[in-house]
């Protein structure tokens, strides 16, 4: 009687019972059943490049996913993570010292001019909403396999990626 070469089952007829694999008509020797799938230990391979790359422009978590890249063993080696971390961190602290320097202005034109102060916050959202669209264009174009250099922050954070 033959057994099936997944799970080792003997089978009568042209499909295994247990696992439903096709049997090869011309029968061999029965071979033993193979371990079970969970007995052996499988190594984990570390994830790909473009994954850990686009994990650093998560929004509001990013900025923390990108420096445990850079701590971390297999990462902080290469050069693609190192950048996209890099870059994740300096604009994280452009965009806080954008949105402290926004905070303290439209206070002084509230301060200023009152009501018509209150017109002027109207930037405020937006500056939040352009923030999320450069994320969100970061992260797909990352997770694409595309390098994006932002002017001013993306050759600061090439030049320490490299060293």
């Amino acid at each position: 009687m033959p057994f099936c070469a997944s799970c080792g089952t003997q089978v009568e007829g042209k499909f295994c019972p247990k696992c439903g694999a096709a049997i090869v008509a011309g029968g061999s020797a029965p071979s033993p059943p193979s371990p079970a799938p969970y007995a052996t230990p499988v190594a984990s391979a570390p994830m790909a490049d473009n994954v850990a790359s686009t994990l650093c422009y998560v929004p509001f978590v990013g900025f923390v996913i990108a420096i445990i890249f850079l701590l971390i063993a297999p990462y902080n080696t290469n050069r693609a993570v190192r950048f996209h971390a890099f870059q994740s961190i300096f604009v994280g602290l452009a965009v806080i010292a954008v949105d402290i320097v926004f905070r303290i202005f439209f206070s002084m034109m509230l301060a200023v001019f009152g009501f018509f102060g209150l017109l002027t916050a109207i930037l405020w959202p937006l500056f939040g909403l352009a923030c999320f669209v450069l994320c969100l264009y970061l992260l797909i174009s990352t997770y694409q396999g595309k390098t994006v250099v932002l002017p001013f922050i993306g050759p600061i954070a090439q030049k320490q990626a490299q060293g």
